[in-house]
């Protein structure tokens, strides 16, 4: 059976979630999942988002590395293949400065900017301005050291000029063990580094980790006119106030409430589902239990 058989009859048999899509504006909430959520190998994940109609995917790991690791004869694969599922690449997700701050004129720095060249390289590719960037990180159980925050500003500008000569975004997001990781943080950095080819990947459930009710006091820190991207899941905090991911519907992360703010501002960027929780019966049935229930929380936004 060819492919195209192979992806027809699927369609078939999953017509119930084609329907569940159907319902749903898709065409105003470009709405993804970050495929090695799905499956490391990518023609599976992308059979399954096109069985939920979605039409957008967030490339981070593909064939079980990183696409800045895979040869760009992979990179090509991959576009290929996208091109047959008619699925879009939302966002192309680096490593870029998810690095321990490296001291001026080092090896370590030039090792960053050689990844930053490659990931250009490879959004050319993949048909996408946007790279998923970082702002630096700490080890665990440390906290950032305020003195740095001027570097790591001065880099950042550094980033966006360079993103801004090849016609790219950096869309920096705020993760654990960053200097970047509360919305308060983020607020803070978009407030100085003022350069349009540098804006933001909002997470408020990483956000949710530091202890900030990132929606809405951390969200009410950010520019929105400079959030590039959105990761949507949910979390829930555990006996010792240590979050955990869970199904989207399961937790304490106010999807709804913070969909429906953004797009009151005017958000017209992309969205992708980063899973993270993991199901006994593996990481598909998970993704495919928290978008079923994101598809219903996005159907009343």
């Amino acid at each position: 059976m060819t492919s195209r058989r192979r992806f027809l009859a699927s369609a078939v048999a999953l017509a119930p979630l084609a329907k569940l899509a159907k319902a749903i504006p898709l065409a105003k909430f470009p709405l993804g999942v970050t495929t090695d959520e799905i499956d490391e190998d990518l023609k599976t994940a992308l059979t399954f988002l096109r069985e939920f109609g979605l039409e957008q995917a967030e490339i981070r790991n593909l064939w079980g590395k990183y696409n800045t690791a895979q040869p760009i004869e992979k990179i090509r694969e991959a576009r290929k293949m996208m091109d047959e599922y008619r699925v879009k690449t939302s966002i192309l997700s680096t490593g870029f400065f998810k690095v321990p701050l490296p001291a001026d004129k080092s090896a370590a720095l030039d090792e960053q900017w050689a990844l930053l060249d490659g990931a250009f390289d490879r959004a050319d590719i993949m048909g996408v301005k946007k790279l998923r960037t970082f702002a630096f990180t700490y080890r665990a159980g440390e906290k950032p050291d305020p003195a740095v925050y001027p570097r790591i500003y001065e880099l950042l500008r550094e980033a966006a000029k360079r993103a801004r000569a090849r016609g790219f975004q950096l869309a920096v997001e705020n993760v654990g063990e960053s200097y970047v990781w509360s919305g308060e943080e983020a607020g803070r950095m978009l407030k100085a580094v003022k350069d349009d080819a540098l804006g933001l990947t909002w997470d408020p459930n990483n956000a949710a980790v530091t202890g900030e009710k990132s929606y809405p006091d951390g969200y009410k820190q950010l520019d929105t006119a400079r959030i590039l991207h959105v990761h949507l899941r949910d979390f829930r905090r555990n006996a010792s106030g240590k979050v955990d991911w869970c199904a989207v519907g399961e937790g304490e992360m106010d999807n709804l409430g913070q969909i429906r703010a953004l797009l009151a501002a005017g958000y017209k960027g992309t969205w992708t589902l980063e899973t993270h929780y993991r199901s006994p019966q593996g990481k598909a049935h998970a993704t495919r239990t928290s978008l079923t229930a994101l598809l219903k929380v996005v159907e009343k936004a």
